[in-house]
């Protein structure tokens, strides 16, 4: 049996795996690495199994890592700054932990010869027009650097790319809900703005694919269906039969009106394996002159994002909803 370490593995991601993999008993030990105590305790009374160890400590730290990924087969590194408007503020702040934290994780894990690290990456690294999307776009690069001229038989990096996870922390859903809750208007940027629709359940199966089929530096992602906000609005006022109305606040700081999880020009490098794409790391090197002649011949036209991918309606949405959990046991109550 081996060991799994996630970083910042008290956040959404890792307490949907933990949920979901204690049923499938993979791993004889799996560490949870954050820097929050009382989210690690939080979380130690909610597992509570001897399999799950905690450690202290901050990605950006090197020497703080070390312990947890000593002796450890596999790593999921989801530590990272996430929400847009406050990496918009502190850009530096995210560089410290999305990008230079990735790298101390990184280097760690070759050191430590693991077998295979899978970093989670977001749309918003598509195409990025915000300090949080830049900053994991460096990452996704960060990772690839680091997948070059490793041994495939000894360790592996490979990385996975999605859109909005449902009730997730940080997203709308769980505002929406709040304001309906607290009989206020639903506070909403745009109502033409798309976002990818993934559950956390999803979240868990992508990594998983990654962690069964990827080669060095390559990213997985999802094929999901997506939503204007405005639907996701009307979908949670009717599931909870409110009378709240809709009020429209602009765009915030960084916000796309669509996302990309596929840019056109990785879709020239990408293979489409039905559920997923498969985004395959350039191959070439710093000699350029060898690429004079032997460039890509041609960029696909389309990329893949939020407003060419399956558009869901209110009663979709509506059905998506109510398969949450999160929703589920908040109706109940």
């Amino acid at each position: 049996m081996s060991k799994l370490l996630i970083t910042g593995g008290t956040g959404s991601f890792g307490k949907a795996f933990l949920n979901k993999q204690f049923k499938n008993n993979n791993f004889s030990e799996i560490r949870i690495f954050s820097r929050d105590e009382k989210k690690q305790d939080d979380l130690r009374k909610l597992i509570d199994s001897p399999k799950v160890k905690f450690y202290l400590g901050d990605v950006r730290d090197i020497n703080s890592i070390e312990p947890a990924i000593y002796n450890v087969d596999y790593v999921f590194h989801a530590a990272a700054l996430k929400q847009v408007p406050s990496c918009e503020f502190f850009p530096i702040e995210a560089v410290k932990t999305n990008i230079i934290g990735a790298n101390n994780v990184l280097t760690l894990a070759k050191r430590n010869n693991i077998k295979k690290l899978v970093v989670l990456s977001t749309d918003k690294a598509a195409y990025p027009i915000n300090a949080m999307g830049m900053s994991k776009a460096l990452m996704e690069k960060v990772m690839i650097s680091n997948s070059r001229n490793l041994d495939i038989k000894n360790t592996i990096f490979c990385g996975t790319r999605y859109g909005n996870v449902m009730a997730s922390r940080g997203s709308v859903i769980p505002l929406f809900i709040k304001q309906i809750k607290n009989k206020q208007d639903l506070t909403l940027t745009s109502p033409e703005m798309t976002r990818f629709m993934m559950s956390l359940d999803d979240a868990v199966n992508l990594v998983n694919h990654a962690f069964e089929n990827a080669n060095n530096g390559d990213i997985f992602v999802q094929k999901s269906p997506s939503a204007t906000i405005e639907t996701v609005a009307k979908a949670l006022i009717s599931i909870y039969n409110s009378s709240s109305k809709i009020k429209y606040i602009g765009v915030r700081h960084g916000e796309k009106m669509y996302e990309t999880l596929v840019t056109k020009e990785e879709m020239s490098s990408s293979e489409d394996l039905g559920n997923y794409y498969k985004i395959v790391p350039d191959g070439r090197d710093l000699n350029y002159d060898k690429y004079f002649s032997k460039g890509k011949t041609e960029i696909q036209i389309n990329e893949y994002n939020s407003n060419n991918t399956n558009m869901l309606n209110v009663e979709e949405m509506k059905k998506l909803l109510l398969n949450l959990e999160e929703i589920k046991s908040d109706l109940k109550s």
